[in-house]
């Protein structure tokens, strides 16, 4: 089957933008090596993604799906699990009515792939998707594979993943490490950054990204230090998220060299200024960090299913490509190692350096070339 090949494609994901950005970069690409090709996203319903695709013209169908609520253990001792039963007691029906439904859409849809990217809907549609004989494939994010993913492993195809040795896994399957999918619009360009922000030129610039909710352990350790940018020669932008925007900006602390946002819809000029990068640790955002190629420190959030952001900060550390600083930690120490960082700058070389050894910036095309060979 050729490249160019007219196909017609489900992805199945969502709940976070780190499952719902890669499955567009995805879609994206599909269309640009052929826009007759066909292609139908599945999400939870009432989950973020239902919102978000449809901005980006594509149609997307909502399964009647959710996670396992979890009750302290606790409560679950002192009421011998009835907190948990009872947060949970929709589920089989929702599990059900997603597999149903799934069974539906696949055989009015009729596509030749499908491909899951994670999040609720992906496994009732992957299950029934194998069970009647489509071809299926994963794009696993992460460093350390979910449950469900494991578990449907044994009955994809194919399985792409971003990080190395996730091949002891998936020992039953052709795994491909070709990357995560990012955004394609990653140009870095100081002159136009250092405008759009105010910043002074000669000044090193810290930029702290801490997801478009916000990070409480890295806000507060930026408002319990902020002195310690007033005292140095260097300057801040600082993405709050629009969570705590409203409390931050009443304390008026923005300055010449401190710039503070609730979002910054121009990432690519804050990438382009800045010397030094603060943020979380999610797959996605590591994987479009490693192609910016600017030193480093991540602080993974520890309330993540199965500590994943923690497993993948972990895996860049190993290759010196980044500091890793706890999120217990962060508001002690974080500013102190950042100002330590930016006055080291054989060690802002370095990082940088290895950082971008782990760019994969064509992961969109080489995973779409895939799906056509497997097709």
């Amino acid at each position: 089957m050729g490249i160019n090949k007219k196909i017609k494609v489900i992805l199945c994901g969502g709940g976070t933008g780190g499952h719902i950005f890669p499955m567009l970069s995805i879609a994206d690409e599909i269309k640009k090596q052929n826009n007759k090709s066909e292609i139908l996203f599945v999400g939870s319903k009432d989950r973020m993604e239902m919102k978000i695709v449809p901005k980006y013209n594509y149609p997307i169908k909502g399964l009647w799906i959710s996670g396992i609520k979890r009750s302290s253990f606790l409560l679950n001792v002192i009421f011998i699990g009835i907190p948990f039963i009872l947060k949970n007691i929709s589920l089989p029906f929702k599990i059900l009515h997603s597999l149903i439904k799934s069974l539906f859409i696949l055989i009015q849809y009729g596509p030749d792939i499908v491909i899951g990217f994670g999040g609720y809907s992906s496994g009732p549609f992957l299950l029934v998707a194998s069970l009647l004989g489509y071809k299926t494939a994963i794009q696993e994010q992460n460093s350390f594979p979910g449950y469900t993913n494991r578990i449907l492993s044994k009955k994809v195809n194919v399985i792409f993943v971003a990080f190395e040795n996730l091949e002891k896994y998936f020992k039953n399957n052709q795994v491909f490490n070709l990357g995560n999918p990012i955004r394609n619009s990653i140009q870095l360009n100081n002159k136009s950054g250092y405008n759009h922000f105010g910043l002074e030129r000669n000044k090193k610039t810290i930029l702290v990204v801490g997801g478009s909710l916000g990070a409480k352990s890295i806000n507060e350790s930026i408002l319990t230090n902020l002195f310690l940018i007033r005292e140095s020669s260097f300057q801040l932008i600082w993405q709050t998220g629009s969570t705590y925007y409203n409390v931050i900006q009443s304390k008026k602390l923005e300055s010449n060299t401190i710039k503070i946002l609730p979002f910054i819809d121009r990432m690519d000029l804050a990438y382009s200024v800045a010397d030094v990068i603060i943020s979380r640790a999610g797959a996605i955002a590591i994987s479009e960090l490693c192609v910016v190629g600017k030193p480093l420190i991540l602080v993974p959030s520890p309330n993540v299913v199965d500590d994943h952001q923690t497993k993948n900060a972990q895996d860049v550390l190993t290759k010196n490509a980044c500091l890793v600083v706890n999120d217990y930690k962060a508001k002690d120490i974080l500013l102190k190692e950042v100002i330590n960082l930016l006055n080291d700058n054989n060690k802002l070389m370095l990082i940088s350096s290895n950082l971008k050894e782990l760019a994969k910036p064509n992961a969109s095309k080489n995973i779409v070339n895939e799906l056509y060979n497997l097709l």
